[in-house]
């Protein structure tokens, strides 16, 4: 089970989280959350593969709100500041094992921002309400249209 799914959890992880040895250790999280709930798992509500994904996802969100990952990234930030004058020396890493990105690129930009702020950063509606600096509403209806739209892009690349 580990082979077959971990470079895709591992991949939700690090998109959350961007750190590759916290992500390793949330991606470590994740199997034993999945081993102590296995029989949780409802067939019926939808395939085994989301609801490890979902479990990933939140797993990294959970670490990325915790107070000694803050705390870490705070220390870390002073050293990220000089990659903002220095983009080349950046390194980007472009992890997609689920193939979203293909589809989020085809969203407006102001959706996909907003699935980024979401998903992959784990902000609340509110959250991106205050720091796009737009009503609630705007955004529950922009991430709502993203979702639809994101549904329909996937169900035709299968």
């Amino acid at each position: 089970m580990y082979d077959h799914y971990s470079p895709a959890l591992y991949g939700v992880a690090l998109k959350v989280i961007t750190d590759e040895t916290t992500a390793g250790d949330v991606l470590q999280e994740v199997f034993v959350k999945i081993w102590r709930s296995i029989d949780k798992y409802d067939a019926s509500k939808g395939r085994l593969f989301t609801w490890m994904l979902n479990i990933a996802r939140n797993t990294a969100i959970d670490s990325l709100r915790s107070k000694a990952y803050k705390l870490e990234q705070k220390i870390t930030d002073v050293n990220n500041h000089a990659l903002m004058y220095e983009p080349q020396m950046a390194v980007h890493l472009q992890v997609d094992h689920l193939g979203l990105s293909k589809a989020v690129e085809l969203l407006q930009k102001e959706q996909r921002i907003i699935i980024d702020l979401a998903y992959f950063k784990g902000c609340t509606q509110e959250e991106i309400a205050k720091v796009l600096d737009i009503p609630l509403g705007t955004v529950k209806t922009r991430m709502r249209n993203a979702i639809m739209q994101l549904r329909g892009l996937l169900k035709q690349q299968l």
